[in-house]
């Protein structure tokens, strides 16, 4: 099985990515919602930040420091949380506030392993081709992969 991220564009406002880990669900849903398990993985393996509320109106901010002494801060708010299932919250690059779009994850065991896609849905197609064209692609894939070592960690 493929656990190259997948990423589709089902319409002028959303982007979908889907990946694949050779993890129990209730393992991949925990390291996204853990600030101990997100500081190993999120914002590409990058040193970071967490602060987390994780609950329906709860907040975070994560703050990754890059290698080249640079820092980008993002924050959101969680709107619906299904344990192990699904994740619905709101997110927003700060130097870029206003442009916020919704993200809901979706976590779906197959075959032993979990199926994590994420779609995000975008105010307007000018944010959407933005955010693309900033490499949030690639920024993705290099934290997944990120999240694939580290759950190796964890086995």
């Amino acid at each position: 099985m493929s656990h190259k991220l997948v990423t589709d564009f089902p319409s002028d406002l959303e982007v979908t990515m889907t990946r694949t880990f050779d993890a129990p669900r209730e393992l991949v849903f925990a390291v996204h919602t853990r600030a101990e398990h997100l500081k190993h993985w999120w914002g590409r393996g990058n040193p970071l930040d967490v602060e987390i509320d994780f609950r329906v109106g709860g907040r975070y901010r994560y703050v990754e420091h890059t290698p080249d002494g640079g820092s980008h801060a993002f924050r959101g708010e969680f709107r619906e949380i299904v344990p192990n299932e699904r994740i619905v919250q709101t997110f927003e690059y700060e130097p870029m506030a206003g442009h916020i779009l919704e993200e809901t994850l979706v976590f779906e065991e197959r075959d032993g392993t979990t199926v994590v896609t994420g779609t995000s849905r975008f105010a307007d197609k000018e944010d959407r081709d933005g955010m693309v064209a900033s490499g949030m692609e690639a920024g993705a894939a290099e934290s997944y992969a990120a999240l694939d070592r580290y759950l190796k960690t964890l086995a």
